[in-house]
C-alpha cells in the first residue's frame, strides 16, 4: 500500500486487550503503526487499515479531539 509523500512502518506489538492498533508521527515525517500481537491475523489487517487511514486523512493535523476522529470513522 503506498500513500503518496507518506512512508509509515508497520510493528507487531503487544498491546494492552482492546486496542487493534495505534499510529504516531515521528519527527521526520514518517510514521510508526503498531498492530496488537495478540489478535487474529485478520484483526490485524483490518487495524493496520484503519490506522493507515488516519495517515492517508491526516488525521494528525485536522485539530479534532481522538475521541472526534474515531467516531468519523464508524460514519457510513
Amino acid at each position: 500500500m503506498t500513500i503518496e509523500n507518506a512512508d509509515y512502518f508497520v510493528r507487531v506489538v503487544d498491546l494492552p486487550v482492546g486496542i487493534g492498533g495505534m499510529v504516531t508521527p515521528n519527527e521526520d515525517g514518517t510514521y510508526s503503526v503498531y498492530i496488537n500481537a495478540r489478535n487474529t491475523r485478520a484483526k490485524q489487517l483490518r487495524s493496520c487499515g484503519h490506522e493507515v487511514g488516519h495517515i492517508r486523512r491526516e488525521d494528525f493535523w485536522n485539530g479534532k479531539p481522538i475521541e472526534e476522529v474515531e467516531a468519523d470513522d464508524e460514519d457510513p
